[in-house]
């Protein structure tokens, strides 16, 4: 796998302490080269700033909403639109959801999906499909 495309709600909003591990994981992906997008189906807007903040801050490299790229998971396009912000193809991909839905979407247009609970039991899996070592 080459690169990261992650929910925001229900993933990436949790609890202060799993945004500073996922903010470890996702440093150390990038040492690793890969990119990491967030891939949510919020409608955008100002409401959306404290998603855009993963980008503006340098965390991921891409916050791709729904109501700004047209696309809604879990549609081929916008799984296809986070591959190609990446430079990557969808089978080169991870998506991490917690809509089990979504992460069906996401197998069926060529990605791996992995279906989020809870941080300790994602991880595992995430970083072994990325070859990443490490306590997050």
């Amino acid at each position: 796998m080459r690169g990261l495309v992650v929910d925001y709600v229900g993933v990436l909003d949790g609890s202060e302490e799993d945004q500073r591990r996922w903010r470890n994981f996702f440093s150390a992906l990038r040492k690793k080269g890969a990119p990491i997008a967030i891939l949510s189906n919020d409608p955008g807007g100002p409401g959306a700033d404290e998603i855009r903040e993963w980008e503006f801050r340098g965390i991921v490299d891409a916050v791709l909403l729904s109501g700004e790229i047209g696309a809604e998971k879990p549609t081929v396009e916008a799984f296809q639109f986070a591959a190609d912000t990446l430079e990557l193809d969808r089978k080169d991909l991870v998506m991490v959801d917690d809509s089990i839905v979504n992460v069906r979407g996401a197998v069926e247009a060529g990605l791996i999906g992995v279906y989020y609970q809870q941080f300790d039991r994602a991880i595992v899996e995430i970083a072994g499909v990325f070859e990443i070592e490490g306590e997050f």
